[in-house]
């Protein structure tokens, strides 16, 4: 039985790195983003994802979802969209002479919202109620979404005119802020020949079933992380709140709130996965280092002077692996 589950495991393992071999057939690059973006997935966690147009966010959700075989719907944020543009509304039959629910494209497994932060704070409201409570109401009934569930959310950090900045309790439910980069030389070179070739259409073979992503969140959760390593995220998260008590005297006058305890559990899960995808089943310090940033920095609030010195809450997170130590 025991010989089985390994098998179980290691075929998983291999289908995990097929799924990045397939969005690579359509993506070039990215393999940080669709790392990341599997570490939602596999841990229950939603994704922000931040950079400038024209990076393939876009392409890399739909082709994953694909590769998933899971449901995709993207939805445009705009500054008129309504709630129930999101998650449905009541409308009348006039052939039975009531009232029926009209489901919205929240419905879906893998909810790209593009451009998040263009829509105002009743949208983001039921966005938030669907991203914590994985349910909608409308109407008077509340309906449960369907599982997987992943909101994968992009902004623009360029063009801020006529945006609504997100709450900061919507940011906090976000697993990983993703920092898209742009590509290298030789990747882009490529981007441009195979996009530049009207005829280009690469097929993307299913890897992954529902069961198969549910038997790998099973799997990821067995991984075990010592307590020395439970203490050290601990101490990394509060090192957040209280930095001048960890030898980031510099950056204290800059943080004006540290990050919540979700910092603690996402970490730990986070650093769970990445375990997994490299065929262990016990959890390293490098694991938890490795996404530290991508967990912190949205949950570390910086003033107005950290701004107007243009310190970036990136240099905080990397300062304080520096100085915080492991079995403190």
């Amino acid at each position: 039985m025991e010989t089985s589950t390994t098998d179980l495991k290691r075929e998983h393992q291999e289908k995990i790195k097929k799924v990045i071999s397939e969005v690579g057939k359509v993506v070039v690059g990215q393999e940080y983003m669709i790392n990341r973006l599997l570490i939602g997935l596999f841990t229950n966690g939603h994704i922000l994802l931040e950079g400038v147009p024209g990076l393939a966010k876009t392409l890399t959700v739909n082709t994953l979802a694909n590769v998933l075989h899971l449901d995709f719907k993207r939805i445009q944020f705009t500054p008129d969209l309504l709630p129930a543009d999101l998650v449905g509304t009541m409308i009348y039959n006039q052939q039975k002479a009531d009232f029926e629910v009209k489901k919205g494209p929240i419905f879906a497994n893998i909810i790209l919202a593009d451009e998040v932060n263009r829509s105002p704070a009743k949208v983001q409201s039921a966005l938030l109620e669907a991203m914590q409570e994985k349910q909608v109401t409308i109407g008077e009934t509340t309906f449960h979404l369907d599982r997987p569930f992943l909101v994968l959310a992009t902004q623009n950090p360029v063009e801020q005119e006529g945006t609504y900045p997100l709450p900061e309790a919507q940011v906090d439910r976000f697993m990983l802020k993703v920092n898209i980069e742009y590509p290298t030389k030789a990747e882009e070179l490529e981007i441009m020949r195979r996009m530049a070739n009207m005829s280009f259409n690469a097929k993307v073979d299913t890897v992954l079933s529902k069961e198969d992503i549910f038997a790998i969140r099973d799997e990821i959760n067995q991984v075990s992380i010592s307590e020395s390593l439970e203490k050290y995220i601990v101490e990394l998260v509060f090192a957040t709140r209280t930095a001048a008590d960890n030898g980031l005297k510099d950056f204290a006058g800059y943080i004006q709130f540290g990050a919540s305890p979700r910092a603690s559990i996402n970490l730990n899960l986070a650093a769970k996965a990445i375990a997994f995808f490299d065929e262990r089943d016990y959890v390293l310090p490098e694991d938890i280092k490795e996404i530290a940033s991508d967990v912190l920095n949205h949950r570390i609030l910086l003033n107005y002077e950290a701004e107007a010195d243009g310190i970036t809450t990136q240099q905080i997170v990397k300062e304080l692996l520096n100085k915080v130590s492991i079995g403190k």
